[in-house]
C-alpha cells in the first residue's frame, strides 16, 4: 500500500489517466487540481477552474486526453488538452437541480449524467452543430441519482439513487450507435427503457458496478448492505447484511470477488459465488502504527484538523485512512492475479492497493 496526503481538505472524487502517471482530484469544492507523479511525489501541474459551484464529479477518458466534470452548479464539462492547457467544452444537460456523477461510456462517444432532478442525461457529440446535446432518462425515477456504471456492452446503464432503487436502463442512442444485440438483462432495448428495478432493503443505492463479464451487477446501500444481481440466474438478487458502517463505494476485482469500503475507513473484500452466497472474505491492508510519543505538534495539529475535533481524545482509527472513504476505483489488472485500486476519502488522502486475487 501506498499512501499520499493532498492536504487536509475531503477528497470529494478522483480519476486517474490512461497510464496512471496523472491524477485529477477535486478537494471539496469548484477546483479540479491535476497532480503528476514525480519521484515518488505528486506535484500539480493544473487547475480547472471552470464551475463554480462544488464538483461532485470526474471521469478521464482511458483512451484520450479528455476529462468530463459535473457540480452542484447543474453544469457538466467536457476538457480537451490542447497546447499544454486544458479547454472546457459545456454539455447541455438541461436539468433544474444538481448534478451528482458522471460517468463515460466503455466507447467513450457518450457520457451519462445523474442528478438532483430525477433524472439521468445521456450525453454525446452532435458533429453537426459542435456541440454535446443530452437525452433524458426519467422513467421510474423517482428521487436523486446517486451513483452510476456502464455495462461493457456500452448500451446498458446501472443506476442507484436516493429512492432506495437499484436500476438498469437501456442508454442506446440510434443517432450514434448501431442496434444493440440482446442481452441476459433484456432483449428490446429502445432509449430509456426499464430492464431491471430492486432495492427494497430500506437505504440510499450510494455505489453500483456491474462485473467485468456484464453478467453480475453489485451495489451497496446506506443499510450496510452488499447486494448483487445475477443475469444468468433470472436476476436474482442475493443480499448481505453485515454489521459494518454503511459502504460508499464497490468494485469488481473479477467475477467472483468485490471490494467495497465507506464509512469503516478501510475496504473490505467479499466474495460471490452464486445465488444465496456472499461472504466477506478479509478485510485489506495492514493496520496502521502510530506513536503518540514520538508524533511531531505539527502532525498533531493536523490529525486534529483532519478530525475537526479541538483535543486528543484517542479515536485514531488502526486504519491508512483516518475518516471515510469516498471513492474506489480500479488501476490495473495483472498477470498472476495480481490487482490494484486506489481510495480516496474524507481526510484528504489517498491510497493505492495491491492485492492477489
Amino acid at each position: 500500500m501506498s499512501l499520499y496526503s493532498f492536504g487536509t481538505d475531503p477528497i470529494s472524487c478522483h480519476s486517474w489517466n490512461k497510464d496512471r502517471t496523472q491524477i485529477a482530484i477535486s478537494p471539496n469544492d469548484h477546483t479540479v487540481q491535476i497532480y503528476q507523479k514525480v519521484n515518488n511525489e505528486w506535484r500539480r501541474i493544473h487547475e480547472l477552474t471552470e464551475h463554480n459551484g462544488r464538483i461532485t464529479g470526474i471521469d478521464w477518458a482511458t483512451n484520450s486526453e479528455r476529462i468530463v466534470t459535473c457540480a452542484v452548479d447543474r453544469n457538466a464539462y467536457v476538457w480537451t488538452l490542447r497546447d499544454g492547457a486544458w479547454k472546457p467544452t459545456l454539455v447541455l444537460l438541461r436539468i433544474n437541480r444538481a448534478a451528482t456523477c458522471v460517468k463515460w461510456s466503455p466507447q467513450e462517444n457518450k457520457i451519462a449524467v445523474g442528478s438532483g432532478s430525477q433524472t439521468i442525461s445521456i450525453c454525446y457529440f452532435e458533429k453537426e452543430n459542435d456541440w454535446w446535446i443530452s437525452k433524458h432518462i426519467k422513467k421510474s425515477i423517482r428521487s436523486t441519482i446517486l451513483s452510476l456504471a456502464w455495462h461493457p456492452n456500452n448500451v446498458l446503464l446501472a443506476a442507484g439513487g436516493c429512492d432506495f432503487q437499484c436500476r438498469v436502463f437501456s442508454a442506446y442512442v440510434k443517432e450514434i450507435e448501431d442496434k444493440p444485440s440482446p442481452t441476459l438483462w433484456g432483449t428490446k432495448m429502445p432509449f430509456g427503457e426499464l430492464l431491471f428495478e430492486r432495492g427494497k432493503s430500506g437505504g440510499w443505492v450510494h455505489s453500483v458496478c456491474f462485473s467485468p463479464s456484464g453478467q453480475y451487477l453489485a451495489w451497496v446501500d446506506h443499510n450496510s448492505c452488499v447486494n448483487v444481481a445475477d443475469s444468468t440466474q433470472d436476476k436474482t438478487v442475493t443480499e448481505l447484511r453485515t454489521d459494518k458502517l454503511p459502504f460508499l463505494s464497490l468494485l469488481f476485482v473479477n467475477e467472483t470477488r468485490l471490494v467495497a469500503a465507506g464509512h469503516d475507513c478501510t475496504p473490505y473484500l467479499f466474495s460471490y459465488s452464486g445465488p444465496g452466497d456472499i461472504q466477506i472474505v478479509s478485510r485489506i491492508g495492514a493496520q496502521k502504527q502510530t506513536s503518540k510519543a514520538a508524533m511531531s505538534a505539527m502532525q498533531h495539529f493536523r490529525n486534529l484538523d483532519k478530525k475537526a475535533t479541538q483535543e486528543d481524545d484517542g479515536s485514531d482509527t488502526d486504519t491508512l485512512h483516518q475518516n471515510s472513504i469516498s471513492q474506489l476505483l480500479a488501476l490495473d489488472r495483472e498477470g498472476d492475479g495480481d490487482f490494484s485500486f486506489s481510495s480516496s476519502g474524507m481526510d484528504g488522502s489517498l491510497v493505492i492497493w495491491a492485492m492477489k486475487t
